[in-house]
């Protein structure tokens, strides 16, 4: 487990190099990343050179984390998590629930923690003393210290550490020695080998080349627990596909929770890639679509000018086809996008509301949906678990918008109505992780078993 003291602290960057500089060495390397995010799994699937899974605490369990750790990390030699923020942050300021150091406790993983070491002496030393002794039970098995100033400056933070008998220093990193990663106003960009070269990742593979004991690191990894197989009661993968669900993947849509996916494969759901950028239409007999989040704004001219594909959607759903969107596939659905520019481009119009741009976030963090009608993914009182991310609003809504959602944020208690529901299309801002309730799944097939002529 990489973890950081705090969110900034290079841990991505780090993680990166990590895992180019073992894949380099020929070991193949599975990555996760805990949390809710699309992001940052983009870039460690691309230097892995396998799909990246999110492990999150909150919307999950430990049973479900387990299981999916010992799933995909099968044939792999070497698994690395990176963490999310600081070690002890997540949703509840009063316990471990959602944070790094509740996955690492779950996983009886150990952890390299990466601070700031810039303008600090023994007073780094303290720094991950507290961090060493706040958890007892998590295993601090070594630092890495960022933003160092020299190789005097290392030898003295090794020292600090060792005088006080604290986790070993297995790696300095002097400042500027790590390319900055591309980034906009959600943290990092999706990454693509446009935005995220092999040159890149071999610069970060030759910065912890240098500045990181790997050996010492391989063996902290071998002296882990052995990832165990957990004796599960689910059915077999269903291997025979009885619906065929259509998923938008391109530059505008394409953050998905990888187990989610496969959960409706193993549901017995054929999904079928499509592009609203670039199609000019759905692909054939499909049952349902599912639109998922991404850049809608910043390709909303060209979504806008695909009048083939807004059609053939806006026609899907008028035979009452299953159509879900999350967060940017809400705002495909919406009559139109607003720029910060006050530039409008039209879009489905099948939720009867705007989407404006916002020059500030308008929501961030865990929610838990409760289902007021029966809709895609369960009955009334239902409860499914998600996060929301997202710098655009609504704007104009009707107030006879039928909603199915009652959404309870972590810090109100006054529940938001959501879910925006008409026949079988349903959007919402929220982005759920199907496994945090059972029957979703099996709720959401069987509508688009209604929808086979």
């Amino acid at each position: 487990m990489i973890a950081g003291t705090q969110s900034g602290v290079g841990k991505t960057s780090i993680t990166l190099g990590l895992v180019a500089a073992f894949k380099r060495r020929g070991l193949r390397v599975q990555t996760f990343k805990v949390g809710p995010d699309y992001l940052d799994p983009t870039y460690l699937a691309l230097a892995s050179g396998r799909p990246c899974y999110n492990l999150d605490g909150w919307m999950t369990s430990q049973k479900y984390v387990r299981e999916l750790l010992a799933h995909a990390s099968s044939g792999s030699d070497l698994v690395i998590i990176e963490g999310v923020m600081g070690l002890f942050d997540g949703a509840d300021p009063a316990t471990l629930a959602g944070s790094t150091a509740e996955i690492a406790r779950w996983l009886e993983a150990p952890v390299l923690l990466v601070a700031n070491a810039h303008g600090a002496g023994r007073s780094f030393a303290a720094t991950v003393h507290g961090y060493t002794t706040f958890v007892p039970e998590i295993c601090l098995a070594g630092v890495i210290a960022n933003q160092c100033g020299s190789d005097r400056h290392a030898e003295g933070i090794s020292n600090s550490l060792s005088s006080a008998e604290l986790p070993p220093l297995l790696g300095a990193v002097k400042r500027g020695a790590l390319p900055e990663l591309p980034s906009r106003h959600l943290g990092l960009v999706t990454a693509d080998a446009k935005r995220f070269s092999q040159a890149a990742l071999d610069q970060l593979a030759d910065a912890m080349e240098a500045a990181l004991a790997l050996d010492k690191i391989l063996e902290v990894a071998r002296r882990a627990a052995p990832v165990q197989r957990i004796p599960t009661n689910n059915t077999q993968p269903n291997r025979l596909k009885t619906v065929r669900l259509g998923i938008a993947r391109d530059e505008a849509f394409h953050f998905y929770y990888p187990d989610n996916l496969e959960a409706l494969e193993n549901a017995g759901c054929e999904l079928v890639a499509f592009s609203p950028l670039h199609h000019r239409g759905l692909p054939s007999d499909l049952q349902g679509i599912y639109i998922g989040g991404g850049y809608p704004e910043e390709h909303a001219q060209a979504l806008a000018a695909n009048r083939e594909m807004l059609e053939a959607i806006r026609k899907f759903a008028a035979q009452g086809r299953v159509i879900y969107a999350e967060c940017g596939g809400l705002m495909y659905l919406s009559e139109g996008i607003e720029k910060l520019d006050g530039t409008r481009h039209s879009m489905l119009g099948l939720l009867s509301a705007w989407t404006r741009m916002c020059p500030r976030r308008q929501s961030l963090g865990y929610v838990e949906v409760e289902l007021t009608r029966d809709c895609l993914w369960g009955k009334p009182g239902e409860r499914v678990r998600g996060h929301e991310f997202h710098y655009s609003e609504l704007t104009n809504v009707p107030s006879n918008c039928e909603s199915a959602y009652a959404l309870h944020h972590r810090r109100t208690d006054c529940p938001a109505a959501e879910g925006f529901q008409r026949g079988s299309v349903l959007a919402s801002y929220t982005h759920l992780h199907f496994a945090s309730q059972p029957g979703a799944i099996a709720h959401f097939v069987q509508h688009l078993k209604t929808c086979i002529p």
